[in-house]
């Protein structure tokens, strides 16, 4: 014998008891006659007692059937209830959204979004998880996260909310003391700044004019976890560094940096609103979810 409890069966049983009978029972939850006195006789059985004594004009609790009907039908009110406050909360925008975020881009552009995030949704909250490292939503627990990258096969559901090119720079300093590459393997002479959460590693893969591809695995003297801790050293004119262009542009800008290899592309990624899957997907991550896209298709 199961240990699990046989709520269908109390559930039918609150039901019949409440509409004094099986095809009233039967119409209030959807099912047929057949079903309900099925459930009935398998829980009967399964007590050793009968709940009903039906005859072919009236159906009457026994003194077993009062008793179980009064509880199964506690049980049935907890469990709808239940149901209702749940199926409350997925349908309207509220509740924790756990969400994670790379540190720069999170810092520049999703930070100062939610003051107007919160002035629209009042009743969600959002746990912001800022780090470079590519968290595991499902393991650890997390709602949605936004990616820069060139994005890889990949169970979750991925948005793409707009694209993410990265650029070669270095400071002017850097090129008048040590020359300017022209080509990427010309790189490897040179001090080459590295990104620890590259998705592809530590190897640049470039593209150029005609479409031929070229691969190189540059070295120096500075590798970080945080793309913008490689900016003292960059702007210091010690290096060469891979940056993506919504931190690189207002450095090429105001001359502080310039575009190295600029006839060459770095493969495009693009930034991403991800989730474990698109089936039953709250309200709340939902709505973060346009949001998002409605002000970081053109961040900046």
């Amino acid at each position: 014998m199961s240990r699990l409890p046989d709520f269908e069966a109390l559930a039918m049983v609150a039901k019949v008891a409440e509409e004094r009978s099986y095809a009233g029972a039967a119409r209030a939850l959807g099912v047929s006659v057949a079903t309900v006195s099925r459930s009935i006789t398998r829980l009967e059985e399964r007590l050793g007692g009968r709940i009903f004594n039906r005859t072919s004009r009236r159906l009457a609790l026994t003194d077993l059937g009062r008793g179980l009907a009064e509880r199964a039908g506690r049980v049935l009110w907890e469990a709808e209830e239940a149901e209702s406050a749940a199926r409350e909360l997925a349908s309207r925008p509220r509740g924790l959204i756990r969400l994670a975020v790379p540190m720069s881009f999170g810092l520049r552009w999703v930070a100062p979004l939610l003051p107007e995030f919160f002035r629209q949704y009042p009743d969600i909250a959002v746990d912001l998880h800022l780090s470079d490292a590519s968290v595991d939503l499902i393991g650890e627990g997390f709602d949605a996260a936004l990616r820069i990258a060139v994005l890889e096969d990949s169970s979750l559901i991925a948005r793409r909310l707009c694209p993410v090119s990265r650029l070669v720079v270095a400071a002017p300093a850097y090129l008048a003391r040590n020359g300017r590459p022209h080509h990427p393997h010309d790189l490897v002479a040179h001090h080459c700044l590295g990104y620890a959460y590259r998705a592809r590693g530590d190897t640049w893969r470039f593209t150029g004019p005609t479409g031929e591809e070229e691969a190189v695995t540059p070295t120096g003297p500075l590798r970080v976890t945080n793309v913008e801790a490689l900016l003292p050293t960059l702007l210091a004119g010690l290096g060469i560094a891979e940056l993506p262009d919504f931190i690189a542009r207002d450095y090429l800008a105001n001359g502080r940096l310039e575009a190295v290899l600029p006839g060459w592309r770095l493969a495009s990624g693009g930034l991403y609103f991800i989730t474990p899957t698109a089936r039953n997907r709250p309200a709340k991550v939902e709505v973060l979810a346009g949001f998002l896209a409605a002000r970081l298709s053109r961040p900046g």
